[in-house]
């Protein structure tokens, strides 16, 4: 709309990292009803924005270019990606009337705000952001509107990939868990992207499961997002589809390697986090899988899906 002021929001990262801000992005719809939000992130995100309702995609791929806008059109810049000084810098060129995000005092980029945590969950630490300038925030509301479509409804979605090697729980493990799901009696399903798909095939071949079964590489990201809507369970490593899981509030087993469940875990709920914090390097671009994550047996999450009221053999 003509005249209508502006809000730009920067996140110009993942899947998981745009939906750990959703709980921040629901207090500014609710803050500045009156702005035009616009989000800068990833075009490949936009059926997941749309999902979360009053929230516009500008296309923004990290922080090597600057926020297709002209300078002067931005009221108001609020930093959910980082604590600069980069980030701070690409939404300063924006010459907004007001900012907000965290403190930073580097040379090119000086912001008042809240000294960064590193200690923090990755919810409260934007809706702690926000509270700290006087915007009310619950870390908890991570709801999303549900797709049209469920996909396959009931269904159990195991999901054996994930965006770097350190998260790769063993293929076996999964079969393990995927079979024993489908010999009791449930509908399993294999998801990923089309990267994924041969992990995916080979996860449903160790399951006895066929080849239709693996949706890999077969559904767009709002599909997606319906099918863990209207799934039963979700199995997954910490990774985007957990976090959907998280939004539908579906039971899940999310395994965690490098990044701590302190930070990146769901919110209470029928949820259930394993790892072995005792192994954990936390090397999060190593090749190989975190210890923590390798150390997690498939007999454990068979337990931790009981635990949540779903038949295993």
């Amino acid at each position: 709309m003509a005249g209508q002021p502006q809000m730009l929001v920067l996140r110009a990262l993942k899947l998981g990292d745009l939906l750990v801000a959703v709980p921040a992005l629901h207090a500014l719809g609710r803050a500045f009803p009156e702005h035009r939000l616009r989000l800068a992130a990833p075009a490949w995100l936009a059926p997941i924005v749309e999902l979360i309702g009053g929230v516009e995609l500008l296309d923004m791929v990290g922080l090597e270019v600057p926020v297709p806008l002209e300078p002067g059109i931005v009221d108001v810049a609020v930093n959910l990606h980082g604590a600069g000084p980069q980030s701070h810098e690409r939404l300063d060129a924006l010459a907004p009337r007001r900012r907000i995000g965290y403190l930073c005092r580097a040379a090119g980029s000086s912001w008042d705000g809240p000294a960064w945590v590193e200690q923090m969950h990755e919810r409260e630490r934007w809706t702690s952001l926000l509270g700290w300038y006087g915007i009310e925030a619950n870390p908890l509301e991570v709801d999303l509107d549900v797709p049209a479509s469920l996909v396959v409804p009931g269904a159990v979605v195991v999901h054996p990939g994930a965006g770097s090697a350190s998260r790769l729980w063993p293929v076996g493990h999964f079969g393990q868990v995927a079979g024993a799901l489908a010999r009791a009696g449930h509908r399993v399903v294999i998801t990923g992207d089309a990267a994924e798909r041969p992990r995916a095939l080979e996860v449903a071949r160790l399951a006895g499961l066929p080849p239709g079964e693996v949706l890999a590489g077969r559904l767009d990201l709002s599909a997606l997002a319906g099918l863990v809507a209207g799934s039963l369970l979700v199995v997954s490593a910490d990774t985007g589809v957990a976090h959907l899981a998280s939004a539908y509030r579906r039971p899940s087993v999310v395994l965690f390697g490098p990044a701590p469940a302190s930070r990146w875990g769901p919110p209470p709920g029928p949820h259930r986090v394993l790892t072995d914090e005792s192994q954990r390097r936390g090397e999060v671009d190593s090749p190989e899988p975190d210890p923590a994550l390798v150390a997690v047996r498939p007999s454990q999450v068979l337990a931790a899906v009981a635990e949540l009221g779903i038949g295993v053999l």
